[in-house]
């Protein structure tokens, strides 16, 4: 009898009968493909419906905008036709935004929306942006206020994506603002958004026309595919990962990065705060001034995959709170800090089968926080392979402050140069539950120091 077609009276009547045991019809019903396990029927046949970001039909054509230089749905070579299509696609659900190979001078961030893919043809469309300028401010500018004048103006158009930064006058402590310049009258620029933090003369405050290439901020559902960003860093200011890289995300969920080169940023490559499930793949991060990879503060599930990550400050940096990451198979070359960085309450990670060689100053390095209750517990090191690291006496691995449950598993910790005062692994004597497990280890001093 096949139970997927009982009646009512034969259910009721062999449950009766003690022929179905206790618990067995939730089995029966997992097993069949046209049911879920809890017993509704599976969706087979789609139906787009309002509001329903679940189920969607499997589509054979999508809406789809080409953007080239000298022909497409939309031409030009700057931001304001490149953000033009990502809007246009944008408010009719979402799509593909094409950009034909060729170079595009941004004097903008482009703003990514919610169900948009960003597509180019990999090294042959390149983002770039001109050199940056700075100007103190002119006037003071309230926290309420929705406009700045300039000391001087040259080098700033309407349209400009801009970072204002100033001091507050009675700590000391710093504000940094994003803002786009939407109207002017001469030295006076207004606004896209209000300041939300007073600007004044005795704070040094000051404008620039520094911006990540690629941005998105509470959205979801992005794909950026086969690009190149270049930050022109040698002619612009330094601008803090916390606030931009070639490519930078803020509140953003549910993302897929693939195949896409950040390089010579004054700042990070790429670099994601507060997002969650952010996967980054077979992407190159090099020459940046800071960071190659930046999971920040508070995100969720990264993945970062098959990335190369070259002659930056830190490999991957895993920032305050990263949980339930994964970096594996990455390659981390010639860092002039550390390769892999883990630090204030970054629990839970797996960091497998990377190749980090090279670094200036750690491998990979756990940071010592503020005590026990701000360390990175719980993450996985395993089959990696860590070579060459830092001076001469130089750790390979550093697992420093109060950090507890960290396993260290079948590592390959090597060093092909002097031995000298080189050290494979230190656990710092505040240290706890630090397991080693079959870890090969050439060419040291010490392999494994304690305290």
């Amino acid at each position: 009898m096949n139970p997927t077609h009982w009646s009512r009276r034969q259910f009721f009547g062999l449950a009766a009968g003690g022929s179905i045991a206790a618990g067995s019809l939730p089995n029966l019903l997992a097993q069949d493909p046209e049911r879920q396990p809890d017993g509704r029927p599976r969706v087979t046949k789609s139906r787009s419906t309002s509001g329903d970001k679940v189920i969607e039909p499997d589509w054979n054509e999508r809406l789809s905008l080409t953007v080239g230089q000298k022909e497409g749905d939309l031409v030009g070579t700057t931001s304001k036709v490149l953000q033009a299509a990502i809007d246009y696609v944008a408010q009719l659900g979402g799509g593909t935004v094409r950009i034909q190979p060729g170079t595009y001078l941004l004097r903008s961030s482009l703003h990514l929306r919610s169900h948009v893919r960003l597509l180019g043809a990999g090294e042959d469309t390149i983002l770039t942006k001109p050199a940056s300028v700075t100007t103190k401010l002119a006037e003071d500018s309230d926290w309420y206020d929705q406009e700045i004048t300039l000391n001087d103006a040259k080098g700033f158009e309407v349209g400009d994506s801009v970072c204002l930064r100033t001091r507050n006058p009675h700590n000391g402590s710093p504000a940094v603002l994003k803002r786009t310049l939407v109207a002017r009258s001469g030295n006076r620029f207004k606004l896209d958004r209000p300041l939300r933090d007073n600007f004044w003369i005795i704070g040094e405050s000051t404008c620039s026309t520094l911006f990540p290439l690629v941005t998105g901020e509470e959205v979801e559902n992005l794909v950026i595919e086969n690009l190149t960003l270049d930050g022109n860093r040698g002619n612009n200011e330094h601008l803090d990962g916390n606030y931009g890289g070639c490519l930078f995300l803020q509140d953003v969920n549910q993302v897929q990065i693939r195949k896409v080169t950040a390089r010579n940023n004054n700042g990070d490559g790429f670099s994601w705060q507060i997002c969650h499930d952010v996967t980054v793949e077979d992407c190159h991060s090099h020459d940046n001034a800071d960071l190659g990879m930046h999971p920040g503060s508070g995100s969720q599930r990264p993945l970062m995959r098959r990335n190369k990550i070259e002659r930056c400050q830190i490999g991957i940096f895993f920032c305050w709170g990263v949980k339930f990451g994964l970096a594996e198979e990455n390659t981390i070359l010639d860092i002039r800090g550390q390769g892999i960085s883990i630090g204030h309450r970054d629990t839970d990670n797996i960091v497998r089968k990377n190749l980090v060689r090279s670094s200036g100053q750690t491998g990979i390095l756990f940071r010592p926080e503020r005590g026990a209750s701000f360390c990175g517990h719980r993450n996985l090191i395993e089959q990696n392979i860590v070579e060459n690291t830092g001076p001469a006496d130089g750790i390979a691995i550093d697992v420093q402050g109060g950090t507890e449950q960290v396993t260290l598993r079948e590592n390959q910790i090597l060093e092909t140069r002097a031995a000298a005062q080189r050290i494979g692994i230190k656990l710092g004597k505040e240290t706890k539950e630090i397991k080693l497990v079959d870890n090969h280890f050439s060419g040291f001093s010490q392999n494994v120091v304690q305290g």
